[in-house]
């Protein structure tokens, strides 16, 4: 009996004991959600600015990881390294997943792609055509040949292709940095920088430019689960097998900011803005056009600021205006018209750097501007030719055909008295008329006027 009060004590002790402790079962726990981001389209200053408010807020809600679902052209250098920046800074792991079918990952998106801890894409998307571009076009190194060196170039051309040389070295540099700290192909990169090379989904996965193919979000997140990924400087496990995908849209401020950058908004914009204050300026007192056209202007001015503009274009665009603005304050029968209307429709064209995918203005909108355009001044030429033709004010000519009002009744071959252009003149008619009846003048004999019914 006291034997087993021994070994009763002696079990309950350990029981008891931290270190013994059984722990109890796990509760189930609720599936890992996981934020899915859209940058669909160019990037821009919209698209940056969306990636680094709604990787935000998806921190703060908890989220395992980061689906950045990827569909683009390319876009600019500036607003690409602000989100790959933000990517990198990120406590949560970013899955970029190039998608849907048929979407692509080009020029700066190739940059994004790289930059995520998962990189995949779906069947039938593409991604490459890296080089980037400056304002005055595509920075490409020329082609070695055995003539480059002790060649007599201008100063002028040598210059251009050390800048060029030096922008593309350093886009290379960049993407290779991305793949040796992502763990894929950097050799690769060079061909997608100097040769603008693009791989499919499929060649993309077998050259290790990406980890992986998948058919949709779903399959995605299964191939995701269970790899190890660095986040920072530490090495995290990815969990996302039956995970949640709650979508972040782009906020209302994202929003607007993604309208007026579009390069055709912003082009109607501007010049919305500065028709409304010259109409403020014929017209003072108005108060609308100038209200309208300076927001229009001040918003115009914003947007242009954060997009590829091209300076010159700009300044051909204000001579145009300005000159169209004098043919309508003092006409010269189109001289200084058609010279504005030249220089607006070259400024707008080069107003824009179309060498950006998705950043040129709409020359369908150009067109149609400038056709409004002509026709007003061809409106305007018109009207002052017309006022310049010489009218009969004086003379038997100007009398010929004029109206009159008979003052008194007339009888047969009788004279009486009209008022005509304002004056009392002595009139007679072959008909006799009541007073009041309105005459038309046929010819002028002194100070008599013949007259006939009207």
């Amino acid at each position: 009996m006291v034997r087993w009060r021994r070994w009763a004590a002696m079990v309950c002790l350990a029981a008891a004991w931290p270190g013994c402790a059984v722990e109890p079962a796990p509760r189930n726990r609720a599936p890992p959600m996981v934020a899915q981001l859209t940058l669909a389209g160019p990037i821009g200053p919209a698209a940056a600015e969306y990636v680094d408010d709604a990787m935000r807020r998806a921190g703060a809600d908890g989220a395992a990881a980061i689906v950045l679902r990827l569909d683009t052209p390319g876009g600019l250098a500036e607003a690409m390294r602000q989100i790959i920046a933000r990517m990198l800074a990120s406590k949560v792991p970013v899955l970029v997943f190039v998608a849907p079918a048929g979407a692509r990952a080009a020029s700066a998106g190739t940059y994004i792609l790289y930059a995520g801890q998962v990189a995949a894409m779906a069947p039938a998307t593409h991604v490459g055509a890296a080089t980037p571009v400056q304002l005055g076009g595509h920075t490409t190194l020329p082609p070695p040949g055995p003539g480059a060196a002790g060649s007599t170039q201008r100063p002028a051309a040598a210059e251009q292709d050390a800048e060029a040389a030096k922008v593309t070295n350093d886009a290379i540099a960049y993407l290779r940095a991305l793949a040796q700290l992502r763990g894929r192909n950097a050799a690769w990169p060079e061909q997608a920088v100097r040769g603008a090379a693009t791989l499919t989904a499929a060649e993309a996965a077998r050259r290790q430019v990406i980890d992986f193919v998948a058919a949709d979000v779903a399959d995605l997140l299964a191939r995701s689960d269970g790899r190890e990924v660095r986040v920072g400087d530490r090495r995290v496990t990815l969990h996302l097998r039956g995970a949640t995908v709650r979508d972040y849209p782009p906020g209302a401020r994202t929003r607007f900011l993604g309208v007026i950058t579009e390069p055709t908004v912003a082009y109607l914009l501007l010049l919305a803005g500065i028709y409304g204050l010259v109409l403020e300026a014929l017209h003072p007192g108005t108060l609308l056009p100038g209200i309208a056209g300076g927001i229009c202007l001040l918003v115009g001015l914003y947007a242009l600021q954060l997009l590829p503009v091209n300076y010159a274009g700009l300044a051909l665009m204000a001579l145009g205006l300005g000159l169209l603005a004098a043919e309508a304050i003092n006409p010269t029968i189109g001289a200084l018209g058609a010279g504005g209307l030249v220089a607006f429709v070259i400024g707008s064209v080069m107003l824009m750097n179309e060498a950006v995918p998705g950043y040129g203005v709409n020359l369908g909108v150009i067109a149609g501007i400038a056709l409004a355009a002509g026709l007003s001044l061809a409106a305007l030429a018109w009207l002052v030719l017309r006022s310049r033709r010489p009218s009969r004010r004086l003379g038997d000519p100007a009398m010929t055909a004029e109206l009159a009002v008979l003052l008194e009744p007339l009888d047969v071959a009788g004279e009486g008295w009209a008022l005509a252009r304002g004056e009392r003149w002595r009139v007679r008619c072959d008909a006799p008329l009541p007073a009041g009846a309105m005459v038309r003048v046929v010819r002028r004999e002194g100070l008599l006027l013949w007259v006939e019914p009207a």
